[in-house]
């Protein structure tokens, strides 16, 4: 007999979540500062996740964003895997 109560709806979870950020910051792109304000994470942490080579990041410019869509998506996914490391 399978627990059907452990069954999470991905797909469900990532478009309520994306639709409440971007309603929030009224945004479809987060930048550093938004990511500190979303995570509470510090400015150099935010800077090491935008620089590291698995995160979902966008250049403009000379910034560097990232959809809300591909961060939770990333977040959401990598959420129970792995851990963020400096550098």
């Amino acid at each position: 007999m399978t627990n059907t109560n452990n069954f999470i709806n991905y797909d469900n979870l990532i478009q309520k979540e994306v639709e409440r950020i971007s309603t929030k910051y009224n945004k479809d792109f987060l930048d550093c500062e938004d990511l500190i304000k979303i995570t509470g994470l510090g400015r150099d942490n935010v800077r090491n996740l935008l620089r590291s080579k698995n995160f979902p990041t966008t250049k403009v410019g000379k910034r560097q964003v990232v959809s809300v869509l591909n961060f939770v998506t990333w977040l959401t996914l990598n959420n129970s895997t792995s851990e963020v490391q400096n550098g």
